[in-house]
């Protein structure tokens, strides 16, 4: 069956910040892989919540109370059908997806051992290599990590020749997609690797679940990380879906809050999960946010978003590889492949490329994106990033390959300013 285009006009009307000029430019805005922007219907239930129901959750035994814990309990609801979760219980809130990731590093790690090993990957965000740092000094476990190809997939055939994963592999931790590169990892072929040797799968998928449908049910992961802020929600909320048997093994990453079952002088017994990982008073209006968003999303279709970014990967890939000078970071065909486009124009910097961009309307971001091993590996100091999503128009990708040749012709005019 066909998947019908998006009406993206219509789309564009629900988000009014997209109606912003900067200067004499309209405002063209990539950066959607650091922050997606907010429809109105999620802007307007964040209100309705702190005008008429705003109350603590689980503890207030009032009115508002009983409406603020019925819409934070509904939202995981939400969010568990989304994600194809088995349970509610297996969504658990925190307050972003690093939290979400240092969750699983600080609580599976509890149990690792000197001579144990975890792999990632050197296309990971800081969010997927620090923690997992961190875990390894704890215990003296080893880290070590997938390569990526000169094309910026994922080196599989370096790691079978190196036996990455084997009998001392006890944790997996991959992006679904690079921040950086766009490149889609193959999570269910890894993870059936993994649990051969009985090791935990750790998926960050914060550039995944905003752009397509997703069923954890059938990733083959463990654990899965995300962010509201990313897929038309709100800053200040995270999710750890986790196989709720693996969850209810887990001890807790912090205390405090309605994270106790009973608590004494000496010692305390903790909640079942998710309540065990959500210590201190939640993100309750974040979850509100989050939970509209998804209806959101889900009214226009998430087959429908990741079918409209597909096109417009293709159109955009072949937009900026038609520019002389333009390096592209990773893979240059649609496939396998995420929205996030990063690149260099040679001669000239990455910071004096967004500022010259946005000086003409078009917001994108220039640096090392939280990836600063992956830029070293592929001998970059740092790169250019221009992230569309479901509000995104060919018309704003043309105004992006434009401003680039001006600031190409401007700072390197021998390619032909």
């Amino acid at each position: 069956m066909t998947t019908p285009p998006l009406d993206v006009e219509a789309i564009r009307a629900d988000f009014p910040i997209l109606e912003r000029r900067v200067g004499e430019w309209p405002l063209v805005y990539l950066d959607s892989a650091n922050t997606s922007q907010k429809p109105r219907q999620v802007v307007e239930a964040i209100a309705e919540h702190y005008l008429q129901h705003n109350a603590n959750v689980a503890r207030a035994m009032h009115l508002l109370g009983a409406e603020a814990t019925e819409a934070f309990e509904g939202a995981r609801s939400t969010v568990a059908s989304f994600i194809g979760a088995s349970r509610t219980e297996e969504v658990v809130f925190t307050k972003n997806a690093s939290e979400a990731l240092n969750l699983a590093a600080h609580s599976l790690g509890a149990s690792l051992r000197a001579g144990d090993e975890v792999v990632i990957s050197v296309m990971e965000h800081h969010s997927n290599i620090v923690p997992w740092q961190m875990a390894c000094e704890r215990s003296g476990a080893t880290l070590r990590w997938f390569d990526v190809t000169d094309e910026g997939r994922l080196d599989l055939e370096g790691a079978r020749r190196d036996s990455l994963i084997n009998e001392r592999t006890r944790v997996v931790a991959l992006t679904w997609v690079s921040n950086v590169l766009g490149t889609r990892n193959p999570i269910a072929d890894v993870a059936q690797q993994a649990h051969a040797v009985g090791a935990t799968v750790v998926v960050d998928a914060s550039q995944a679940v905003p752009h397509q449908p997703i069923d954890v049910a059938t990733l083959g992961a463990d654990l899965v990380a995300f962010t509201a802020h990313k897929m038309c929600g709100p800053t200040g909320l995270g999710v750890l879906w986790g196989r709720y048997e693996l969850l209810a093994e887990l001890p807790p990453f912090l205390g405090g809050g309605e994270m106790i079952e009973v608590v004494e002088m000496q010692r305390s017994t903790y909640a079942p999960p998710p309540h065990r990982f959500e210590a201190g008073t939640p993100p309750i209006a974040q979850a509100v946010g989050l939970g509209a968003a998804i209806d959101y999303l889900s009214a226009i279709g998430m087959d429908a978003i990741a079918h409209h970014e597909q096109v417009l990967t293709e159109y955009a890939l072949d937009k900026l590889t038609s520019i002389d000078g333009l390096v592209l970071l990773g893979p240059t065909e649609a496939v396998e492949r995420g929205s996030a486009l990063s690149f260099n124009l040679q001669g000239v910097h990455p910071h004096d490329v967004m500022q010259v961009l946005d000086s003409r309307g078009v917001a994108i971001r220039g640096g090392h994106h939280c990836a600063r091993p992956l830029h070293k590996r592929l001998g970059h100091q740092s790169s250019t990033r221009a992230s569309s999503y479901l509000y995104t128009t060919p018309a704003e990708i043309d105004a992006l390959a434009d401003a680039l040749v001006f600031t190409r012709n401007y700072f390197a005019p021998r390619f032909g300013g």
